[in-house]
């Protein structure tokens, strides 16, 4: 590598949204704020936080629920 062509490359703290932090490296100047990270991605922790957005999941749920089959009746 040449010489004083490349960025310092300096420890740097990063602060999560959940309240985790933790250390790693990089060019960036100081302290990194994320709102998600490995430790409450639904995908790194296993559990689905379902967020209905204004409305959508049920706006979902009601239009399929007209094409979905009737349960049959009981038979005495």
């Amino acid at each position: 590598m040449k010489a004083a062509i490349h960025p310092a490359y300096n420890d740097i703290r990063v602060h999560c949204a959940c309240g985790n932090a933790f250390l790693t490296r990089s060019t960036h100047k100081g302290d990194i704020s994320v709102e998600i990270c490995s430790a409450c991605h639904p995908f790194f922790t296993g559990k689905q936080k379902l967020m209905d957005t204004a409305g959508r999941v049920e706006r979902f749920r009601r239009k399929y629920a007209k094409n979905a089959p009737a349960p049959e009746p009981a038979k005495k």
